[in-house]
């Protein structure tokens, strides 16, 4: 515990930050960019959200192999060959990526945009390696500090554009990809010992590859079905109705997941740490952490009201797509659930499989919502719904099995109350809304308290014992 504290601090700073600099990124480029321009910027971070994926499973291999080992005991020659291989790899798929652009996309902008994807990827993956060899290892700082690089030369260039008044989704797309490629840069800083090593032959290296990508395509199948969960349903927004829409959708998406910065912060820190415990450990720091971080999250679905209120004014133009804050807040609940607790744990378990399998479930069901809300009843306010069903469908039943595999753990009345608190929370703020809809909540809330009194004072004991 005293060793997640201390990384923890490290995450913690660099991610408040990463936050403090998302936040400035969300709410400063919608102001200065119109709506259209707007959308096309963020169908770029769309496309680039899926960039991860072309791997194939190779970094995540190498996560979940080396993941609790000790960097300074890594072998430099056979990591060395991973990297350069992987960058020679990517830099392949980037070329096919922007030739598909060029041949396809016959539209300047969109192909403007899958250009920069195609970029992106050869930034991002290579980064990516190392990133995991960093947090496997347990050098958080090194990590943390990677993140925050991207952050603060991306928000740079944003707020010099916008100081500049240059409204440019191209020169806010050239500031990211400059981002990219400084964090990249330091990344190979830190793992120079790595990168500068001379590799093992190339048919070492591939041999080496393949095993990686046949340990880590199961988690890479498994994160590709999470991205499609959401995905799917904005891709149909996309299709059927404009850009400026699509647009206006994802800024809400990015405001609710803005909490998530954070909770990632924190999965970072704990994964290495599950695979150096004792499985009978399991149970106990779940509980610690689900208590710990469920309380908080629910209550902080307040600011919902005081945020609505102060983006309607500086954001006039998404005033209207801002309704639907009331229905996304409570996505960050199941989502937060998912990728500090959940996942982490399955991973650490080496139950990838069991991950992709309700991934996969819930995309099926997220293909079903997304074409009867958009193409059968065409309603753009059933298919935003869909997408706090599906992730607490993920969750509900992701959490269910993970309860199978350790021992003590029974969550079934938590999860009850967690859900009805949420659906609560989303009929009051949309049929109510302002102070009597907040006040209506907190009453609910501090009723949650009340019943989780004891569950409160057990967190604080146990975690009060682990700080002393």
């Amino acid at each position: 515990m005293k060793e997640f504290f201390k990384n923890f601090s490290y995450t913690l700073l660099s991610n408040v930050i990463s936050l403090i600099i998302s936040s400035i990124i969300t709410f400063i480029v919608p102001k200065f960019l119109n709506v259209e321009s707007y959308g096309y910027f963020q169908l770029y971070l769309f496309y680039v959200s899926y960039i991860g994926f072309f791997h194939f499973g190779w970094c995540d291999g190498i996560f979940l192999r080396y993941a609790g080992a000790y960097y300074d005991k890594l072998d430099r020659k056979l990591f060395s060959g991973q990297f350069w291989l992987l960058l020679l790899f990517e830099m392949l798929i980037g070329v096919c990526i922007m030739f598909y652009g060029y041949i396809f996309v016959p539209e300047n902008t969109k192909w403007f945009v899958i250009v920069c994807t195609g970029i992106s990827t050869v930034l991002i993956m290579p980064k990516c390696l190392l990133q995991y060899l960093l947090q496997g290892t347990n050098r958080i700082k090194e990590y943390a500090i990677i993140t925050m690089i991207e952050k603060i030369v991306v928000v740079i260039g944003i707020l010099l554009l916008f100081v500049l008044k240059y409204a440019s989704y191209k020169a806010v797309i050239i500031a990211d990809l400059i981002g990219k490629l400084f964090s990249l840069c330091y990344s190979m800083f830190c793992c120079s010992d790595i990168v500068l090593e001379k590799p093992y032959k190339f048919k070492s290296s591939v041999a080496e590859a393949i095993i990686n990508t046949k340990v880590g395509i199961n988690l890479m199948l498994a994160n590709i079905a999470s991205f499609l969960i959401i995905g799917l349903v904005r891709m149909a927004i996309e299709k059927k109705w404009d850009i400026a829409t699509f647009g206006k959708i994802s800024l809400t998406i990015s405001i609710s997941n803005l909490l998530l910065v954070v909770i990632k912060a924190v999965a970072n820190v704990i994964f290495p740490l599950l695979k150096r415990m004792s499985q009978d450990k399991y149970s106990e720091v779940y509980s610690v952490l689900r208590d710990g971080m469920m309380i908080p999250l629910l209550g902080m679905l307040v600011f919902y009201y005081p945020i609505k209120t102060i983006l309607s004014i500086w954001l006039p133009n998404y005033a209207d797509s801002l309704k639907y804050m009331a229905i996304l807040f409570p996505m960050c609940i199941y989502e937060s659930k998912v990728t500090l607790l959940i996942n982490t744990y399955l991973k650490a378990l080496r139950k990838e499989k069991w991950l992709f399998a309700v991934n996969v479930a819930t995309v099926l069901l997220s293909a079903v919502l997304s074409y009867i809300s958009v193409f059968v009843l065409q309603n753009l306010d059933a298919a935003i719904i869909s997408i706090v069903i599906l992730l607490a469908f993920r969750c509900t039943v992701s959490e269910m099995l993970l309860t199978k595999l350790i021992e003590g753990v029974n969550l079934y009345q938590n999860m009850m109350g967690e859900n009805l608190l949420s659906i609560l929370f989303i009929v009051m703020s949309w049929n109510i809304g302002g102070i009597l809809g907040l006040i209506l909540y907190l009453i609910f809330y501090l009723i949650y308290l009340c019943l989780k009194k004891n569950s409160i004072l057990k967190f604080y004991l146990l975690l009060k014992s682990y700080v002393n």
